[in-house]
């Protein structure tokens, strides 16, 4: 009896035990074979740590003659983070982020360090290294650190709104930056490594992976540094002279459709954002601000009639100081030069009446036909170029507007109110560019403001860009060239230094305010170039100045800019005057 009870318990004894080593065994199946490749994937997530290397965004350079000088580079700063799930210390960390890099943390920084379902929070950025240091030295575990770095401008705020900013998520915006963002960023390398429960990286595995970054492209510009500084000083105290409150000027070299310049006030500075008050100071209006540029497009009218062999310098009409086109009356801002008149005077007293004439004649000769629209069409807007983008490596760039004949206002009056500047809606480059290939022989060159890359120290020229050939015939070109020479030489020579071929034309147009004229505020601008006589202009200068309330004047107050930058770049340029 007494044996009996013993087996039986034995026997039960050994039924539990069988029964919990199969609980057991099913549980490690059920861990070690169903469950394996889930906890794997945990091991490895807890295990893993995977960053982004940042590429070094290109530098950018500006010219100095015909060597690189750099205008925005790089300083090396840090990106602070924190790993939630394996922070001990977060007060440790609060207190040391706010001692240290106080003026870089992330507005409620502290509060990420409570995302634990999370591995990755920056703190602060724009940390340098010695900060970075100093936090490096508490020893706090679940911190990290990313070398990165930040635009640094040397030269201040010179060619601001040419190069634009990069922004705090690291994307370029306004000018080169923005508009040549992909080139200029590069792209990002990866690291991914297995560390221990410390996060020490363990050198051995397979899921240890390094791309290496691939830097961005370092631009050289076509800026010339001391052009550039010199014509925002010219535009700056010109606008002071006049009181004026907003002024733009360009510099570009018609023989390659280099922009030399480009300024604009009011401007900024590229280093202190904080301190913008108005957005528009970020603008590049060179490019960005269609308007009326008003007699400065007689030049083009001109070019135009003696193209197509409608006029002469010496050919004559007669000025009455009106002249009619369908219920228009179309009058003079300078009376007095009545009777049988050249178009070489009428060019030089800038003659809304000689313009409309030339446009006459291209028709029937009494009236501005459709042939003749098509006519001036095809040179303003398909050979000069106005009213079409120009693909300048410049973000903001506008369009601008030539109305063609086929369209709804494509009429005889628009078209008698174009030839002289108004009716249309162009940027300074637009006009400047088309001016170049008038008075270069006739060869439109895509207006640039790359000149290439550097490739560590050497300098490597950009592909050639668009180039129009024969957009006028070269003796046209030569013929407009002399006619735009004598209409300056007829009012202003004074202040020229001699032995140059210095011409401009000078242009005043009404603002236009809510699709409406204004009487109280007027456009000014002035349209030239220089260089050796006998030879294809060294330049080409652009002056626009404006100011609410203020009626201007293109011969007043925008040609002494010109005037000042035209005399700067003789001397810099070292051009041979003749006797």
């Amino acid at each position: 009896m007494f044996t009996s009870v013993v087996s039986n318990r034995t026997r039960l004894l050994a039924i539990l035990l069988l029964a919990v080593m199969a609980v057991f065994v099913v549980r490690l199946f059920y861990l070690q074979v169903i469950r394996h490749d889930s906890y794997v994937a945990q091991a490895a997530e807890r295990q893993t740590r995977k960053l982004d290397i940042p590429a070094q965004r290109g530098e950018i350079y500006a010219l100095e003659r015909d060597e690189p000088v750099k205008l925005v580079l790089n300083e090396t700063v840090y990106t602070v983070f924190a790993d939630p799930q394996v922070v001990t210390e977060p007060e440790a960390i609060v207190e040391v982020m706010n001692r240290v890099a106080g003026g870089n943390v992330r507005d409620n920084f502290a509060d990420l360090l409570d995302l634990t379902d999370t591995r990755y929070q920056v703190l602060a950025t724009n940390v340098s290294y010695a900060q970075a240091e100093m936090i490096k030295q508490e020893d706090i575990f679940g911190l990290g650190f990313t070398k990165t770095s930040r635009r640094v401008y040397p030269e201040g705020q010179l060619a601001s709104q040419v190069l634009g900013f990069v922004n705090a998520e690291g994307v370029g915006q306004y000018g080169v930056e923005s508009a040549l963002n992909d080139r200029l960023t590069g792209t990002d390398g990866v690291l991914r490594t297995v560390a221990d429960v410390r996060d020490v990286p363990l050198t051995i595995g397979n899921n240890n992976i390094n791309i290496a970054p691939t830097d961005g492209d370092d631009i050289v510009l076509t800026i010339d540094r001391n052009v550039q500084r010199a014509t925002e000083k010219a535009l700056a105290d010109g606008l002071k002279r006049i009181g004026a409150k907003t002024g733009s000027a360009l510099v570009m070299n018609p023989r390659t459709g280099e922009v030399m310049a480009m300024a604009n006030l009011p401007t900024y500075d590229p280093a202190n954002l904080d301190k913008v008050t108005d957005v528009a100071a970020l603008n590049n209006n060179t490019i960005s601000m269609p308007y009326e540029p008003g007699s400065v497009i007689k030049t083009f009218t001109v070019a135009a009639g003696v193209d197509t062999g409608t006029i002469t310098p010496n050919s004559t009409y007669v000025n009455t100081d009106k002249i009619v086109v369908d219920d228009r009356t179309i009058g003079n801002a300078t009376n007095g030069q009545t009777g049988e008149i050249t178009m070489q005077h009428a060019l030089n007293w800038s003659l809304n009446t000689g313009m409309v004439t030339i446009a006459q004649r291209m028709g029937n000769g009494s009236y501005i036909t459709e042939g003749a629209q098509s006519t001036i069409y095809d040179y303003f807007h398909n050979k000069f170029r106005l009213g079409h983008p120009t693909g300048i490596e410049l973000a903001g760039e506008a369009s601008g507007i030539i109305i063609a004949p086929d369209q709804a206002q494509g009429n005889a009056v628009r078209y008698s109110n174009m030839v002289f500047g108004q009716g249309m809606d162009v940027t300074m480059l637009q006009v400047a560019s088309g001016f170049s290939a008038m008075v270069n022989g006739g060869t439109y060159y895509q207006p640039t403001v790359v000149a290439g890359t550097m490739d560590g120290d050497t300098f490597v020229d950009a592909p050639a860009r668009e180039v129009r050939e024969k957009v006028i015939s070269s003796k046209s070109s030569a013929t407009a060239r002399q006619m735009v020479i004598g209409a300056r030489r007829a009012f202003y020579a004074g202040g020229d230094t001699a032995g140059y071929a210095i011409g401009g034309k000078t242009g005043t147009s009404e603002t236009i305010v809510n699709g409406q004229y204004i009487k109280d505020q007027t456009i000014a601008t002035y349209l030239g170039f220089g260089g050796e006589t006998g030879e294809i202009p060294a330049y080409v200068v652009m002056v626009e100045v404006s100011s609410p309330g203020m009626n201007l004047a293109g011969g007043e107050h925008a040609m002494p800019i010109f005037t000042d930058i035209s005399n700067w770049m003789l001397d810099y340029l070292q051009l041979q005057p003749k006797g």
